[in-house]
């Protein structure tokens, strides 16, 4: 495997976009009792996030068969680095009152579309 900043470098050159994001898993792993409580919290967080552009999309995942709202969720982050991005996941209340946890991992963007931005909660809308 190459080291992340060679392929990147390599991405770029051949003219791939290479925006780099960062990609949060969050898992249960407290009483769901917990994750309820928390909820508010992590949506006010969210918002602030999206708010700030910090971020990018969040959401629930299905299970493999597309039919169950298993309880896994993903969240994208823009930010200037895998630590800055390590302390918007650790700040999201879900985390820090231990009713999810996370992996978080850097996503390179080559290619696809955008053609607009949407806000989802602040019901913005920017076109570039």
């Amino acid at each position: 495997m190459p080291p992340w900043e060679s392929y990147k470098a390599e991405a770029k050159a051949r003219g791939a976009l290479a925006l780099e994001l960062y990609v949060a898993q969050s898992t249960p792993s407290g009483a769901p009792e917990a994750v309820k409580a928390a909820l508010p919290d992590h949506l006010a967080y969210q918002a602030e996030l999206e708010a700030r552009g910090a971020l990018a999309f969040a959401g629930p995942m299905s299970d493999e068969t597309g039919a169950l709202m298993e309880g896994i969720g993903m969240i994208v982050y823009r930010a200037a680095s895998f630590e800055e991005a390590h302390a918007l996941a650790e700040a999201d209340p879900m985390h820090k009152c231990g009713a999810r946890s996370y992996v978080l991992r850097k996503w390179l963007i080559n290619e696809g579309s955008l053609t607009l931005s949407v806000g989802l909660s602040g019901k913005t809308v920017l076109f570039s």
